[in-house]
């Protein structure tokens, strides 16, 4: 098989899981679960493994310390001269690829509990790539989630199924019939493209964007291991979305099923709940982390970095004291925390 090149993603400030994540800090460079921060479990995912070769992270001029701080062995870094969203993000990753090649494009904030069973997937991903399909792995859904994407999977393909529909976010109703049909899948994130297809398909249903991409490339410059795209063209592009810009535009999208105890720990609800998962010996309703007393309380998460946190007879909250700042949310507004003022002017 061609080499599979892992690309990184290090996008967006993690906003939902202030106080703790900051722009300075954000998400994917916390050791939010285990002794590693996220971006490193990311990075090291596939190492040692021979059929996947160096990655490529594609990031901001305001994370490259951070990067080369946690990332080891050889890599390349693409910084991004603007954020401009996924989709001119993985184009410029491909771009930067032989034509040929597979490119496993991944989150940096994600937690993948099963790293084997990630590999696998992604394998069957590289393959269906390599035939010119445009691949997402599809997660085995747990539970009637309303915050995620779905896809609805269609007909059999070697390794995986090719994409019926992609579904936005579904109300409570909805979510809970798609758990009970067993046809739909969440949308991760995590995607295999053959590079020249991708950019092909980019030039077919976003022109401007694919030439801009390019344009940016052509003129930009590299700095050792470090690659700057040119500015101009590039904040010239209009953002937008893989998903929207192409996955849901191609005749060829598919998926390839995936059960590997995924999780965009995408608010303090999700951190707690992949706790619970990854936890030996913690009290099954609750995780604390930090100088922290509770008694009676049932499904609370508690954080602290200093200060002392007392609670008692209380359930489904979160509290957090970082750096000063105290939030306390209910696990159903976890989702909302990154609208407060302290997480948007951090």
């Amino acid at each position: 098989m061609t080499m599979i090149h892992p690309v990184i993603l290090c996008g967006g400030s993690g906003t939902r899981l202030w106080p703790i994540s900051r722009k300075v800090k954000p998400k994917p460079f916390l050791p939010l679960i285990g002794e590693q921060t996220l971006f490193e479990q990311a990075a090291e995912r596939v190492a040692g493994d021979n059929r996947f070769g160096s990655p490529v992270v594609v990031a901001g001029p305001q994370h490259i310390d951070l990067i080369e701080a946690q990332i080891g062995g050889a890599h390349r870094l693409i910084v991004e001269p603007s954020a401009r969203n996924t989709a001119p993000a993985i184009a410029l990753a491909a771009a930067m690829l032989p034509s040929e090649d597979i490119m496993l494009v991944c989150p940096s904030d994600h937690h993948i509990a099963d790293s084997s069973a990630f590999r696998a997937a992604a394998l069957a991903a590289a393959q269906l790539a390599q035939d010119d399909w445009l691949v997402s792995f599809g997660i085995a859904p747990t539970h009637a989630e309303t915050g995620y994407g779905y896809l609805h999977r269609g007909e059999p393909l070697t390794g995986g199924f090719e994409i019926a529909r992609f579904v936005e976010k579904p109300d409570r109703e909805r979510a809970e019939g798609y758990l009970a049909s067993g046809e739909y899948s969440w949308n991760g994130g995590i995607f295999a493209f053959r590079a020249g297809h991708l950019l092909d398909e980019l030039s077919r249903h976003r022109p401007i964007m694919a030439q801009l991409v390019k344009q940016a490339v052509a003129e930009g410059r590299e700095e050792g291991a470090r690659f700057y795209p040119a500015a101009e063209p590039f904040a010239a592009i209009e953002g937008d979305s893989i998903d929207y810009a192409v996955m849901e535009n191609t005749r060829r999208a598919a998926m390839v099923p995936a059960d590997m105890g995924w999780s965009d720990i995408g608010n303090w609800a999700a951190l707690q709940d992949a706790l619970l998962d990854e936890s030996a010996g913690q009290d099954r309703a609750c995780v604390t982390k930090g100088d922290v007393d509770l008694d009676g309380c049932d499904s609370v998460l508690a954080i602290t970095d200093g200060p002392r946190i007392s609670a008692v007879g209380v359930k489904d909250l979160c509290i957090v004291v970082s750096g000063g700042d105290v939030l306390v949310t209910t696990r159903d507004g976890a989702q909302r925390v990154g609208k407060l003022p302290g997480a948007k002017n951090q």
